[in-house]
């Protein structure tokens, strides 16, 4: 099934419509063309799922949809909330049902095997068709995945007034790709627990802006709350407490559920640093635990790191990564590599023995320790995942298809995309929620957060995935996400801190510009991310808001020199 890039054609009625149609959509589609009628909802509205064997989770996806539809009940973004929408209203064709199909010769598979192939090979491209007259909706995909895209877009083109739902902007037409196959969220659970039903809203919200992977950085320095069954002793002496543990059956249902929402579960545990935790079960595979004065040995508290130049700790360390990543059903699994602290090896007898013996330099034995855990998981079929100091600090020898994440700054992936690897692009200076909130270390009342300035939606939403990259070096960028450590957050707020701000990543990486053709912008995009941020908040999700309701209410009427 081939979708063809036609040109956008909005209509602009009384010198608003444009935002009531466009402003209901993120990401904005690939292209899209609108009219100006009105069109309601049926009473007995139902989708007609044409699709022989169609999976239990695209029927799960029907009824979540039809939920949504029946109970998102948002009143569009205009002063009167659509009180003057009636009239239109009172001569409105009716919607009886959304037909969904799949192209000639798709095969049928669930939307969770769809969601974790590796990366490229995903269909996730849907073209929607809603006629004027009354007549049968349609959504055709190539996948379950596909159509699991669809459903999430057509949900956002309806608004509900006076118990009708429905949309002016009859008849649509959208055909829609992504620009980047990687769309993520990152989110540490280490430094403060999540509860697995905060873990599983924060996938629903994800779902919604077409975010496909969940990047979980689950262990850290501070705690170790997974369950891992050849090594039962690392949650139980590195859990906060037996509650604050992720059991094998949390993960299997965190991983089944994002699925089941098009989402790929791409966990992270962080070697050889960030890793002190480990020593209360393996006192003897961690230097210079507990250090003081901490900040000489670590970039947090407390300092501590993988003995790495050590056979033993080398075998132990690629063995609980492979026993991790079997479980997991994802192609990626990231071992991190980052904030390598050496002050922690230079005065540690046994890792100096190690290398004085072996006539081996600590980057040498990085290397070795690199190889044989990256070894384990591609012998696995996994592909490694790895921050940027890898490449840029330590030079690793690295498998061609390890993927490197930018975090340090943007300006660093010139400098990796120029060593041939594919990067995900998660630049601090862009993308980090946690920017902002003040010092959270004690004793220091005039600190700063090391990355402020809070990083707003429309900082992040000017970010240029190719900036500074050659023509050639454009098919590396595989896509990016935005990221929230959680050094100064927790369930309690989550949602605030991560919705709607980490839409624009979202958008950015699905989009990659207007229907147009023209480039996103943060004006154009505003009145749409309230939208997403009122409808997530109908949902249950505690988005923060962006602006008084008084302008969201009156596009650009608080713009800075309106």
């Amino acid at each position: 099934m081939a979708f063809s890039r036609y040109t956008i054609i909005l209509a602009l009625v009384a010198g608003c419509l444009f935002h009531s149609g466009v402003q209901a959509l993120w990401p904005i589609p690939t292209t899209l063309e609108t009219g100006t009628s009105a069109l309601k909802i049926s009473p007995t509205f139902y989708f007609n799922v044409q699709i022989e064997g169609a999976p239990q989770d695209l029927w799960d996806a029907v009824a979540q949809s039809q939920y949504y539809l029946k109970n998102d009940q948002l009143g569009r973004l205009v002063v009167g909330r659509g009180a003057n929408d009636t009239t239109a209203l009172a001569s409105a064709m009716t919607l009886s049902h959304l037909t969904l199909s799949l192209a000639n010769g798709a095969t049928v598979e669930p939307i969770s095997s769809e969601a974790v192939k590796p990366l490229g090979t995903r269909s996730e491209e849907y073209s929607l068709i809603i006629p004027a007259d009354g007549s049968a909706a349609t959504l055709t995909a190539n996948s379950t995945l596909g159509l699991y895209r669809g459903l999430t877009t057509f949900n956002q083109l309806f608004y509900y007034y006076g118990g009708v739902i429905y949309t002016l902007l009859a008849p649509i037409a959208i055909t829609d790709t992504p620009a980047y196959p990687f769309r993520g969220l990152a989110l540490d659970t280490s430094r403060n627990y999540y509860p697995v039903h905060d873990i599983l809203r924060t996938l629903d919200a994800m779902s919604w802006v077409k975010i496909n992977t969940f990047h979980w950085h689950i262990t850290d320095s501070q705690s170790f709350p997974l369950e891992v069954a050849q090594y039962p002793e690392l949650a139980i002496n590195g859990a906060y407490s037996p509650q604050e543990v992720y059991t094998a059956s949390d993960v299997q249902y965190i991983v089944q559920y994002a699925a089941a929402r098009g989402i790929d579960v791409m966990m992270e545990i962080d070697t050889p640093g960030h890793t002190a935790i480990i020593a209360a079960t393996y006192p003897d595979y961690v230097a210079c635990f507990d250090a003081s004065p901490w900040a000489k040995f670590a970039n947090e508290p407390p300092a501590g790191q993988l003995r790495f130049a050590l056979p033993e700790v080398m075998n132990f360390t690629a063995s609980l990564l492979t026993n991790i990543a079997e479980t997991l059903p994802s192609y990626y699994f990231s071992t991190g590599g980052d904030e390598l602290n050496t002050n922690c090896y230079a005065d540690d007898y046994l890792t100096q023995q190690q290398l004085n013996s072996t006539g081996t330099t600590l980057n040498g034995a990085l290397d070795t320790f690199t190889q044989t855990t990256h070894g384990a998981l591609i012998a696995q079929g996994k592909t490694p995942v790895v921050w940027e100091e890898m490449v840029l600090n330590w030079n690793i020898s690295l498998s061609n298809e390890t993927i490197v994440m930018i975090w340090i700054s943007s300006a660093d992936a010139a400098a990796v995309a120029g060593k041939g690897f594919r990067i995900i692009q998660a630049p601090s200076n862009y993308f980090y929620l946690d920017c902002g909130a003040g010092e959270w270390l004690g004793d220091d009342p005039t600190g700063n957060s090391w990355c402020d300035p809070f990083k707003t939606w429309s900082k992040a939403y000017t970010f240029d995935p190719l900036a500074n990259l050659t023509e050639a070096q454009y098919n590396l960028v595989l896509g990016g996400e935005q990221l929230l450590w959680s050094e100064q957050s927790g369930p309690e707020n989550v949602d605030p801190i991560v919705w709607p701000r980490a839409a624009s990543s979202a958008e950015i990486f699905w989009s990659g510009k207007q229907p147009t053709g023209a480039a996103l912008n943060v004006t154009e995009a505003l009145p749409r991310l309230h939208d997403i941020r009122y409808r997530m908040v109908q949902r249950g999700v505690n988005a923060i808001p962006l602006q008084p309701q008084w302008c969201a209410l009156r596009p650009d009427a608080c713009d800075l020199y309106a």
